[in-house]
């Protein structure tokens, strides 16, 4: 195949690489398990450009889009070549090279298709905003690293997520493998992630996300940390807007809980890279 463009974009260091396939023409056409090898290899960090994924960036008309325009689809894949429904730093490095590219200007909120649904992401200078929707406050479940066990809570933001309170982020050791999970309440995996507090509405994480391993930083993550924060400190929004700062080992994100039940995913997205590739 003759090379293709590609860039290369990170949220708080959780890396992409982004494939502008604008009419679906150039990766449109493969297999599931073509696509699959393809994403495989571009996300390799030895022999690929290296990603905890790919967005892929296809036009879609959004239909019944509330706010109008011609829109756009975030196909998501994780570096091992598996379909995920959503994918909250991504989305934002998807806006981010949309604006970059001249494809939208901004100044409105901006609707982006995914598989959990359509996204509205909004744009201030440095900032981008992504509204990821209303979350699912589940039940308890359990995870474990070798040697250890938690408690955690299990809260849906489009995908799944296992959050564990822990004394020490070191406590969740290497993360090479992903934690043991129920199967029952997981079927297809879950994004485990471990915290601890800093301070008042102020928690730091760390996070292995399945189809990527130990990732930098978890846009869904953080806010599904953030949900099960405030649900143990009993600061559900009723009265007024619940924010808590999310730190990251790739930076900080701001998540806010708001009173029409939405969780809004704030932080930095950039482009680092563009070229062509014939991976």
């Amino acid at each position: 195949m003759p090379d293709y463009p590609f860039l290369k974009g990170h949220g708080t260091e959780n890396d992409f690489v982004l494939l502008p396939d604008h009419d679906g023409t150039i990766h449109g056409d493969l297999s599931a398990e073509q696509m699959a090898e393809r994403v495989r290899a571009l996300c390799d960090r030895r022999a690929g450009i290296g990603g905890d994924g790919v967005l892929r960036v296809v036009r879609d008309p959004l239909d019944g889009d509330p706010l109008g325009g011609e829109g756009w689809f975030m196909d998501y894949r994780n570096a091992d070549g598996s379909v995920a429904e959503m994918c909250g730093n991504g989305i934002r490095v998807f806006v981010r090279y949309l604006l970059e590219a001249g494809l939208v200007d901004g100044s409105a909120p901006l609707p982006i298709g995914t598989r959990d649904g359509v996204k509205v992401v909004t744009v201030d200078g440095d900032l981008v905003t992504a509204d990821l929707g209303t979350p699912q406050v589940l039940g308890e479940t359990k995870v474990a690293v070798p040697g250890r066990a938690w408690v955690a809570r299990h809260v849906d933001m489009g995908n799944p997520h296992a959050v564990a309170f822990v004394d020490s982020l070191d406590d969740a050791g290497r993360l090479h493998d992903a934690p043991e999970h129920d199967p029952a309440t997981y079927p297809d995996g879950v994004n485990v992630e471990f915290v601890v507090r800093r301070g008042e509405r102020h928690v730091a994480m760390r996070v292995h996300e399945r189809g990527s391993g130990e990732t930098r930083s978890c846009g869904t993550g953080a806010g599904a940390v953030m949900v099960a924060a405030a649900v143990a400190d009993g600061a559900r929004p009723t009265d007024a807007d619940v924010a808590y700062r999310v730190d990251v080992p790739g930076g900080t994100l701001t998540v806010t809980w708001t009173t029409d039940d939405r969780v809004l995913l704030t932080g930095p997205a950039v482009i680092v890279a563009r070229g062509t590739t014939s991976l």
